[in-house]
């Protein structure tokens, strides 16, 4: 995500394209306050590791909590990695389809096998 941020902010710098009016008269006027399509694309990614990332972040801080085997732990967590990357890459870069969609559903099968697996912890408890 911090890698989406620069890359957004330096697609502003190098399309002149600025959000704010402000950042436009800096930089050249306020005709440069206006959208970019490259640099859209780059908001969009870094948006959808947003929404993707800090649920993985809370569901994968409960899976911890359940003590789970060290190795299926890490398994987990390296599959949500590796896709999120490459989801990022297929975004950035306008990958043939379905590359993004795949990589976005194993991200989601570790969210899911994470899920279960707490669930099932937490109903054996009761």
């Amino acid at each position: 995500m911090y890698i989406l941020a620069i890359i957004t902010g330096q697609q502003r710098l190098h399309r002149k394209a600025f959000c704010n009016p402000e950042d436009a008269m800096r930089h050249g006027g306020l005709q440069y306050h206006r959208e970019d399509p490259d640099v859209e694309r780059s908001r969009r990614a870094h948006r959808n590791d947003m929404e993707n990332i800090f649920p993985f972040l809370f569901l994968g801080a409960v899976y911890s909590m359940t003590e789970p085997t060290l190795l299926i732990a890490r398994v987990h967590f390296q599959v949500f990695f590796l896709a999120r990357i490459m989801h990022t890459v297929a975004y950035l870069f306008a990958l043939k389809a379905p590359t993004r969609s795949v990589s976005y559903t194993i991200g989601q099968v570790s969210c899911l096998s994470m899920l279960v697996q707490i669930l099932l912890t937490v109903g054996s408890h009761w």
